[in-house]
Order: structure tokens, then C-alpha cells, then sequence
């Protein structure tokens, strides 16, 4: 059974596998850059990413050299802002001991920053075509059909690994392990699957058993934890104050509008107002409300209650406790800096504001 299932698995992919990028040299480095921009992205997002990030960073060399304040800027907008610090860290060490290239080695793959088994095997195998498994949610999905898993997929991991490394085609680790995340991907799809299309519909057993709408079995769901937080803009002589965040925690060394967590029983108002003394020693208010932003980040659903806000006191500079250092910046220079995802949709609000414009000629 399983050399039928790798053939009819391959001979689909090599008729319905997607043009990416990375597909089309499978260079080492093409292939380590996307394993880690896909993590926690959508494909099609992940695929215009790539393209800007090679256009800036071709290799490891420029890579290597590039200032760490540029690196998050393009990554901003995947989040886990670590895999990018890592990246450049990888890179730098690739410079130095592996002479700027990617190591065909899977313990030497290890021991570079922000490389895990996973990345590290799915470097191997798709870069070096060499006969490492790769199990990502696509395939632990197809898996649990395929075999008829009872159990939930976490409680079965040994096994799907196990099952995959076995199921290898001898050279063809490569194509074999894309094609199983591809089919996943396309066919074998969370919801409404489209079992009529799929090459191994007569191997599946949750298929034959008609219990394909059951599978996998599902754990129990992530528990979502809200938190409210208060932001506010604040201009003079028509720039923005913004701050950088310490260099841990999180967002680390992202450039945020000061503000913080509301307090039990705290307005948004009160909370801001508070938050601007503690973090700058500004005393500020005036506050006039720009909107609310929801953003959901891991098992986080987080608010951003957002204001303008204006300078009670006349200090010229502030007192930071809570970031690294902080600028006076033009609108147009916003797009040079780092944000976290929900500043960044606070900026896109705030450049398409009339009263942010009248804000600023005030």
C-alpha cells in the first residue's frame, strides 16, 4: 500500500502542485526563508512577502549586513517578530562559519538560530532532497483521514511522523513531501474536502467508512484571552511622538504609540492619561477618540482603544520607563519604522483621517 500511495500521490502533485517561488530553484536559502515566513501565514500572503523580501535580501549576504531596524520593517505584518531577529542572527553566523551558505547537514541546521526539527527537515528534504519527513498541519489533517485516527492530532504526532518517514519514496523526499502539504492544502482541506478529486479517495479509510467530516479528531479549543489596551497619538509641530519597545517581551524593539493595559475597573480615558505619565512623565489630555481596533494575535484577542491626545505640560523632552528611546517623526516617515500590527492599522486610519491632516496644520 504504501508505494502505491507515494505514486499516486506524486503523480497528482506533479499535475496540480502550485507555481511558487521557492519551487522554481529550490536554492537553500529561497527555501529557509519561506518555511519561516509560512509559519502561522496564508499562503498567498506569505508568497507576496517572500517576493518583497528577496527583492531586498537576494542571499544570505545581504542578509547578513542588513540593519536589524530594516529586517522587522519587512517582516512587518507576520508577527512572532523572534523569527526575523533569527533570521538575521542565522544569517550572520552563516556568514562567518559556513562561508555564507546553508549547511547540508541536519545537526549543523540545529544549531542555528530560530531552526527547530521541522524547519531543519523541511530544509533538507526540499533543498537537498534528502529523505527527512515534514509534517505540518496540511499532512496531520490528510493523515488522520487517511488512517482513520480516533484520537485528537496531538495525541498522535509519534505516529503521523512515523508514518511519514516511512511512506518517503527512495529520492524523492522532495516532491513527495510537498505533494503531501499540497494535497492537504488543496484537497484534503479542513472544511467541505473534496474527496472526489482526491488520488488516494480509494486508500482513505475515514472515506470508506463515511466518517471523513469527523476527522481528525478535534482537542479541546484554546482558551481566548481579551485584553484592552488605550493608545494615543500625540503631534507637535506637526510630528508624532512614537517610542521604541524594550528589547524583550512583546514586540520587542517595535516602535509603538505610548499607551498600556486598562486596569480592572479603568476607562480607556483614565488608563491613557495614566499610562502617558508612567511610560514618558507627559502629562497629557484633551483626549478625543480616533477608533477602536481589534487585532487576534496566538490565543490573544486585543482592543486598541485609540486617541488623540494633547501636552498639559511643558517639558521639552520625556522620561522613558517603558521604552528604549523615541522620535518626533513626520507622517511620512512612519512607513520607515517597525510597528506591531494593530499600530500599523492605526497608522493606515490616521493617514486617511481629515482630522488627523487638520491635526497636524494646527
Amino acid at each position: 500500500m504504501n508505494d502505491l500511495l507515494a505514486e499516486k500521490i506524486l503523480h497528482w502533485f506533479a499535475d496540480h502542485g502550485r507555481d511558487l517561488p521557492w519551487r522554481r530553484t529550490y536554492t537553500p536559502y529561497q527555501i529557509w526563508i519561506s518555511e519561516v515566513m509560512l509559519q502561522q501565514t496564508q499562503m498567498e500572503r506569505g508568497v507576496e512577502y517572500f517576493k518583497r523580501w528577496l527583492e531586498r535580501f537576494p542571499d544570505i549576504a545581504s542578509l547578513a549586513v542588513a540593519d536589524e531596524e530594516e529586517v522587522l520593517r519587512y517582516w512587518e505584518g507576520l508577527g512572532y517578530y523572534s523569527r526575523a531577529r533569527n533570521l538575521l542572527k542565522a544569517a550572520r553566523i552563516l556568514r562567518d562559519l559556513h562561508g555564507g551558505r546553508l549547511p547540508a547537514d541536519h545537526g549543523a541546521l540545529l544549531g542555528l538560530p530560530g531552526i527547530g526539527p521541522y524547519t531543519a527537515g523541511a530544509i533538507m528534504s526540499l533543498a537537498f532532497n534528502a529523505a527527512y519527513p515534514i509534517v505540518d498541519a496540511n499532512v496531520e489533517r490528510l493523515f488522520a483521514r487517511l488512517f482513520d485516527l480516533h484520537r485528537p492530532v496531538r495525541e498522535c504526532k509519534g505516529f503521523i511522523w512515523e508514518k511519514a518517514a516511512e511512506l518517503l519514496p527512495q529520492g524523492k523526499a522532495r516532491f513527495f513531501n510537498q505533494a503531501l502539504m499540497e494535497l492537504g492544502a488543496l484537497v484534503c482541506k479542513p472544511r467541505n474536502p473534496s474527496c472526489g478529486l482526491c488520488p488516494v479517495v480509494d486508500l482513505c479509510r475515514s472515506f470508506r467508512l463515511g466518517v471523513v467530516d469527523a476527522r481528525p479528531v478535534l482537542g479541546a479549543a484554546k482558551k481566548i484571552i481579551p485584553i484592552a489596551t488605550a493608545n494615543g497619538v500625540l503631534v507637535r509641530e506637526g510630528r508624532l511622538f512614537i517610542q521604541k519597545r524594550r528589547q524583550s517581551g512583546v514586540w520587542a524593539n517595535l516602535w509603538e504609540f505610548p499607551g498600556g493595559q486598562l486596569e480592572a475597573d479603568e476607562t480607556p480615558e483614565a488608563a491613557l492619561v495614566r499610562e502617558f505619565m508612567e511610560e514618558t512623565g507627559f502629562q497629557v489630555g484633551g483626549l478625543e477618540k480616533i477608533r477602536s481596533i481589534n487585532h487576534t494575535y496566538t490565543h490573544y484577542r486585543i482592543t486598541l482603544h485609540c486617541f488623540f491626545v494633547s501636552l498639559l505640560d511643558t517639558r521639552p523632552e520625556p522620561e522613558l520607563t517603558a521604552a528604549q528611546e523615541y522620535r518626533w517623526v513626520q507622517p511620512h516617515e512612519l512607513g520607515h519604522y517597525a510597528f506591531p500590527a494593530p499600530h500599523r492599522m492605526l497608522i493606515d486610519h490616521l493617514l486617511g483621517d481629515p482630522a488627523f491632516q487638520e491635526r497636524l496644520a494646527s
